[in-house]
């Protein structure tokens, strides 16, 4: 555990989707608070639309889901959204395992034995971590393995008995479909991102913005 990326596997984890989502600085901040939070609040999943029709899934973790709910409707009224029971039907909940890119022995994993290895582990799909442009050409990218939720610690634990290892486990939301928003649009609602992630109970957003 603990706020830093490099030694919590689960936080570079969340650090990572925020930066795939195209995520402002301030949701990456957020899900570093996540980390440094007491394990003893309750998490709450809030689902919302923005103007435009886009759907937003606000994960929270806090020792008052009363007053969180009520600040994170204000910030989303003051930003065109509004809370909208349902919205999680746009986003498929999956499993996510993430592989380092050497095995156990520290060899390099070839994409191909990748896939033979997800075969057998029970998991659907498996692609390379996406980097950040700025970052070295010559780092190598972690796996993604994609499973089913049912099966995610199984799969974790078959990757790691074939020689794999493995950073993360963690339960994801995938947009089922993007959405793409004019450009006013688009500028109110990276208003609003930026604004849900500096409240401070906010550990996780999903959003399907193209």
């Amino acid at each position: 555990g603990g706020p830093d990326p490099a030694l919590n596997p689960q936080l570079a984890n969340a650090v990572e989707q925020c930066r795939a989502n195209n995520m402002p600085k301030a949701s990456i901040e957020a899900a570093i608070r996540g980390a440094e939070k007491p394990a003893a609040g309750a998490r709450v999943l809030y689902e919302a639309r923005g103007a435009g029709g886009w759907a937003l899934l606000v994960e929270v973790l806090t020792d008052n889901p009363r007053r969180s709910q009520h600040e994170i409707r204000l910030l989303l009224a003051r930003h065109g959204a509004t809370v909208a029971e349902g919205a999680r039907h746009g986003f498929e909940q999956i499993g996510v395992v993430r592989v380092a890119p050497r095995d156990l022995r520290g060899r390099p994993v070839a994409l191909e034995a990748a896939l033979e290895a997800a075969v057998e582990a029970g998991a659907r799909d498996v692609c390379e971590e996406e980097e950040e442009e700025e970052e070295e050409e010559e780092e190598e990218a972690a796996l993604k393995f994609i499973c089913e939720t049912s099966s995610l610690r199984a799969v974790r634990e078959r990757l790691e008995a074939s020689g794999l290892r493995p950073l993360s486990a963690t339960i994801e939301y995938l947009p089922r479909d993007r959405v793409a928003l004019p450009e006013g649009t688009r500028e109110e609602a990276e208003r609003l991102l930026q604004a849900l992630g500096d409240y401070p109970d906010v550990v996780n957003i999903y959003h399907n913005i193209q």
